[in-house]
């Protein structure tokens, strides 16, 4: 495993250095044109890209799938330099002379490591100052272009830039690793990413649920496993609107995170939850540009979006008595909008769905309800809880148990965990039934019931 990684992290290695090269010679030319030094060369187009190898590295590879020209490779190896060889930038140190000053038009911001190139960096090297050749490089940072809809360059987003020219260009931190080593790294949940990888060891066969909602439940499925030929249809595309949104709603604990997990296991998608509270920004405008990061990744990855506790932002529209409630009615406009015209799935979870705006519900293919489990459902999380090694002692009913005691999954889950915990902790073989009614008395005391 470590020959291997080594041995890809030397082929990836090979390629930038050859990729770096080009992007210093045309450093080099633009800056010779500039001052007017007369280079030998009149046009950065003039010099010979590095000879790609759809079959090479991850780097190479990444180029020919997304078909990347050359004004997409050197705005991404652009922004990968400050990473791989930062000194390769220190030319945009030169001060204008005249107004004592670096020069505006290179762009750039610089850090504690060195110069962090921009959107009008990149502008500077393909086109210089002319106006004719500058504004196609806007359809760069258009949001359907290859590059921008990949995920693999962001833009840094913050209150202090006023045009998105100004921002900082970086590579994303799965896109390094991937990059550097060949291998995936998930995004970290923080400030940049607020949304974190759901995982469960748990199987699609382990799921329980209702026969109404396991129906709901398979549709989505079969769009997860199907649209793509779906697609393909003629016609198809411009009367259906793309991806698919749903909507599962019921009391905590019945299984919707679960759900959503294993949507995403079994169809082969990650599954990413939102955290609300991280995208609702103090600052105007942020919840956009943190929520379009989210998105973009999720398009270019086909994750799963889950947003639960959906109700704080989805609810009922509040009456605009204030500025703040402008902007928050805003927000949920936006977001909506994104949510709508994302090709992929996303889920929303709510306790009720009568907190859910109807506006919003007429978005959604399909509504899921996840009830409290009935006795045949609860019955069987019952059976399934507990582990080979420390089952409930025999004489035990679990059926009668299951039939007496409306608890959600959650609950159960919760007092297996707390009797299996006291059976271990007591060095017994079985689980006693005191133990099971201890557990269960624990979790109605949290709903107020007198047991």
């Amino acid at each position: 495993m470590a020959a291997r990684l080594k041995n890809k992290t030397i082929n990836n290695a090979a390629f930038l250095v050859k990729e770096l090269n080009w992007l210093q010679q045309v450093i080099d030319l633009r800056l010779g044109l500039y001052f007017g030094n007369n280079p030998s060369l009149q046009s950065i187009t003039d010099l010979v890209l590095p000879e790609v190898n759809a079959a090479g590295s991850a780097y190479e590879k990444f180029i020919s799938e997304n078909k990347l020209g050359m004004p997409e490779r050197l705005l991404l190896i652009l922004a990968f330099a400050p990473c791989l060889k930062p000194e390769l930038l220190d030319g945009f140190y030169t001060r204008n002379t005249t107004y004592d000053k670096r020069f505006t038009e290179f762009g750039g911001s610089f850090s504690g490591n060195g110069f962090v190139p921009t959107g009008q960096t990149v502008f500077f090297l393909l086109a210089g100052t002319k106006l004719e050749d500058r504004l196609p490089c806007f359809s760069l940072f258009n949001a359907d272009s290859s590059l921008i809809r990949s995920g693999a360059v962001m833009r840094s987003a913050g209150p202090e830039y006023d045009i998105w020219m100004d921002m900082p260009l970086r590579i994303t931190d799965d896109f390094i690793s991937y990059f550097v080593s060949g291998t995936w790294q998930q995004p970290v949940l923080g400030d940049q990413f607020p949304a974190k990888l759901l995982t469960t060891e748990m199987e699609w066969g382990d799921l329980i649920l209702s026969a109404v909602t396991a129906e709901v439940i398979e549709e989505i499925r079969d769009w997860a496993e199907h649209s793509e030929k779906l697609s393909e249809l003629q016609g198809f595309q411009k009367r259906v609107k793309p991806g698919y949104k749903a909507l599962f709603y019921g009391p905590p604990g019945t299984g919707k995170t679960l759900t959503a997990t294993l949507l995403g296991k079994v169809t082969g998608h990650d599954v990413y939850r939102i955290d609300l509270s991280m995208i609702v920004s103090r600052y105007i405008g942020e919840t956009e540009k943190n929520l379009a990061r989210v998105f973009e990744r999720a398009q270019s990855k086909n994750w799963i979006l889950f947003f639960d506790e959906a109700d704080a932002l989805f609810a009922k529209r509040t009456e605009v008595d204030s500025s703040n409630d402008r902007y928050a009615n805003q927000e949920v406009a936006y977001l909506l909008q994104r949510i709508e015209d994302h090709p992929g799935i996303v889920i929303l979870a709510s306790n009720l769905k009568d907190n859910i705006d109807q506006a919003f519900l007429r978005r959604f293919q399909s509504l899921a309800y996840f009830p409290i489990p009935g006795p045949e459902e609860r019955y069987r999380i019952w059976k399934n809880a507990f582990p080979e090694q420390l089952q409930p002692e025999k004489e035990i009913d679990l059926y009668s148990i299951a039939e007496k005691h409306q608890l959600t999954g959650g609950a159960i889950v919760n007092v297996v965990r707390y009797c299996c915990l006291k059976a271990v902790k007591n060095q017994m073989q079985q689980v006693p039934v005191k133990f099971i009614e201890a557990g269960i008395k624990r979790e109605h005391q949290k709903e107020g019931i007198i047991f």
